[in-house]
């Protein structure tokens, strides 16, 4: 069946007979009455009492009428809701890493859901590259990532500096230079994070080379550098959060001093409301 043969079924019923119809549709009597047989036999049941001219449904006619009704009025929703003039709607995945997530996205949100309350957001967390791959696989409208990075088939847009700090406890006493971390663990997310390879860049620097404790969440790292067990890299806007929470101290070097952050989206969507105007709430919060 098909959207056609529908809105001939609905104006057949309306009008009461093929004859008016017809003359409402634009079209013979015989080609509708040939779609309705079709339509029909595609169900397996009738729809139509035929007595003479006149046309009265059967109890099959009844149900499949409902059924009709709603799904023409689907239709027409489909078509307003894509119109250049209807606001935004439907679903936006949106991918993040952590710390943009929990730092910079939350009033970004407040602020789209209120101007856009149509529109559906998934938020959904990762390292860079998953995120990026995907966006490239169509699973993601957008994310939110750190670091120098081009992907092929994706635009990208710069939003904003993180600012960068080295945390440590206090126990640990003061950290000047490379040399100090010497002997002390280090807490960063798995290989791949830009964050980690600017520390390991750092550290370069001075030909060291010192093992790192891979770990996926900001809050263990913390909790991990909080308890004198060793030192971590980590925006700035997150260890304002845990600064008065945790017995940590911050440090700032001039190599680790930030990290660009960029939004991601793939070049071959367009037409995708709800995404657009999410990237011009970034850019008048971030890119002015």
């Amino acid at each position: 069946m098909d959207i056609a043969q529908l809105k001939m079924f609905q104006t057949v019923v309306e009008c009461g007979t093929m004859a008016k119809a017809s003359m409402q549709l634009h079209c013979v009597p015989s080609n509708i009455t040939t779609r309705i047989k079709q339509l029909e036999e595609e169900l397996g049941a009738p729809l139509f009492y035929r007595e003479g001219k006149s046309l009265n449904l059967t109890p099959s006619g009844e149900i499949f009428l409902n059924y009709c009704h709603k799904i023409l009025a689907l239709c027409d929703e489909a078509k307003r809701s894509i119109h250049p003039d209807a606001p935004p709607s439907g679903p936006l995945k949106i991918g993040a890493i952590e710390s943009s997530a929990t730092t910079r996205l939350p009033s970004l949100l407040a602020k789209y859901h209120q101007r856009y309350p149509e529109v559906s957001i998934q938020i959904i967390t990762g390292t860079w590259k998953q995120l990026l791959v995907d966006i490239s696989q169509h699973k993601l409208d957008g994310a939110i990532v750190a670091g120098n990075i081009d992907f092929p088939m994706l635009n990208k847009l710069s939003i904003y500096q993180e600012d960068m700090v080295l945390i440590a406890s206090h126990s640990l006493g003061e950290i000047n230079c490379q040399e100090d971390l010497i002997g002390k663990e280090i807490f960063m997310w798995t290989e791949g994070c830009p964050y980690r390879a600017a520390l390991e860049e750092w550290l370069k620097l001075k030909n060291i080379s010192l093992p790192i404790t891979s770990i996926t969440s900001y809050a263990t790292i913390i909790g991990c550098v909080s308890a004198g067990s060793g030192v971590a890299l980590v925006p700035k806007s997150i260890y304002e959060q845990y600064k008065n929470l945790a017995h940590i101290q911050s440090y700032k070097f001039e190599y680790l001093s930030f990290m660009q952050n960029h939004f991601f989206w793939h070049k071959n969507v367009s037409n995708h409301k709800a995404r657009d105007m999410f990237i011009e709430l970034i850019k008048s919060e971030f890119c002015l």
